[in-house]
């Protein structure tokens, strides 16, 4: 089988589902969250599926609502980094792309993490780099909530300047050591940063890893966010699911990148979505409908509308209308998560309306505004419109995110990835090691960046 060179590839990574309402914890095909071989087995499929990277997202503390932690979304997950680097010892090309706060973290430290990471799995490592100005979560760290909102990117604009500049410290022909003295000899350059948040002097400890730099994801869709991304970021996680708003999404980032002295061709643009297949069309919509009604149980709705409202729900019965009262807009009842909606009172008009129209109760309501996008139908349907997003450049593939663990991603490997083959749009095989070489992207030492003094 060959490929059409001519056809934009897709690319796909594999998103390890965790809490919300995205994982259907009820079903009893539903596995451990903390088992290494839970993650093993969806790393192990996503392999064979010849996708890009396993995606680990993360958390920093355990979510409140009412003050109590949130039952619904406890997880417990293990390290983020221990668990990449464990997957690099059972995968030989898959990139290994995880989640770490810029916020609360290191510069230095977390250049040493995934240098390490890069190191041990020859050139497969991947840093999303998300911020933090939530009190809450930072109530667990030394420097807890003292991060103005507006401060998020200023901080992780540092971050990465400092990161690089340790991956950069060594030549890539740099001697460790001296044969004759056992002493430094060349190629290493002391890092010396002193800025507003970093003041930092020394080299870095490792050699410069095999893809130079990690692949930097960003998921920020503030202006901020997005100019962030567009300077430094080499893929996009993105949530703008239809293909017009992908459209738009996508030619903004390209521009930016522009903007900032970049080829929009360097900015690999992959929303979040989910799949459900089925034998015939009306088959798979049943499926997801039953999948959806899972995820948001009757507990689920009352806890998001909760979040939206801002007030204490218990005993309201989702089964019929939308609240008849006001949201509360200064209400903090949910903590470690951002909230629903900036116009609380907007959102509540909104949905009534949608509810009224439709004929909706409140959980119906709740399901319809809380899916992800999602691509339900028969596999040829599901491969068909997934190509057909990535050749009119609404994006560059997609972040898979199943519904089960471990095993929620096996039928789309088996079944999905095979068509895209057959369209020639999805590789046949690997073509090169690194994550790097999977997504197309250069390496930061080809040529001069200009995001080095971005």
């Amino acid at each position: 089988m060959t490929q059409r060179a001519s056809k934009r590839q897709v690319h796909l990574g594999a998103h390890f589902p965790g809490v919300n309402n995205t994982t259907v914890w009820r079903d009893p095909r539903a596995g451990s969250q903390v088992d290494f071989s839970s993650f093993e087995h969806l790393a192990r499929t996503a392999e064979r599926g010849l996708m890009d990277f396993f995606f680990l997202a993360e958390g920093l503390r355990l979510r409140e609502q009412r003050g109590r932690i949130h039952d619904l979304d406890v997880v417990g997950r293990p390290d983020t980094l221990t668990v990449l680097n464990s997957l690099a010892s059972v995968t030989t090309h898959l990139g290994l792309a995880g989640t770490i706060n810029a916020t609360f973290n290191e510069a230095a430290e977390v250049a040493r993490q995934f240098a390490s990471l890069d190191h041990l799995s020859g050139g497969r490592a991947a840093w999303n780099v998300v911020t933090s100005s939530d009190a809450f979560t930072g109530e667990n760290f030394r420097r807890g909530g003292y991060l103005a909102h507006a401060d998020r990117y200023v901080r992780a604009r540092e971050v990465l300047d400092v990161a690089r500049e340790f991956w950069d410290s060594w030549a890539p022909d740099a001697l460790v050591a001296d044969p004759a003295t056992g002493v430094f000899a060349r190629g290493i350059t002391e890092v010396e940063h002193h800025g507003a948040q970093f003041d930092v002097r020394g080299p870095g400890l490792l050699p410069r890893s095999p893809q130079g730099h990690p692949v930097l994801f960003q998921a920020g869709d503030s202006d901020a966010g997005r100019e962030f991304g567009a300077t430094y970021a080499d893929a996009i996680f993105t949530m703008h699911g239809t293909l017009e708003a992908g459209v738009r999404f996508t030619a903004d980032m390209r521009a930016r990148a522009v903007r900032n002295g970049r080829s929009g061709d360097e900015l690999k643009i992959l929303p979040g979505a989910t799949f459900v297949l089925g034998d015939t069309l009306e088959e798979a919509k049943e499926n997801a409908r039953e999948i959806r009604f899972l995820q948001v149980g009757p507990e689920q709705a009352v806890a998001f509308l909760e979040q939206v409202w801002g007030r204490d729900l218990t005993g309201f019965d989702p089964s019929g209308p939308l609240p008849a009262f006001e949201p509360e807009v200064t209400s903090d009842i949910a903590q470690g998560r951002t909230r629903m909606t900036k116009d609380p009172r907007e959102t509540a008009r909104t949905w009534r309306e949608l509810a009224a129209a439709n004929g909706w109760t409140a959980r119906e309501l709740v399901v319809e505004v809380t899916g992800r996008q999602q691509f339900v139908g028969t596999p040829e349907q599901v491969a068909a419109e997934i190509d057909e997003y990535v050749q009119a450049d609404a994006c560059d593939g997609f972040i898979l995110v199943p519904h089960l663990t471990p095993a929620g991603l096996d039928e789309f490997v088996e079944k999905v990835v095979p068509l895209l083959q057959e369209r020639g749009s999805y590789r046949t095989e690997y073509a090169g090691q690194t994550l790097r070489d999977h997504l197309g992207l250069q390496h930061p030492h080809a040529v001069p960046s200009v995001r080095a003094t971005a």
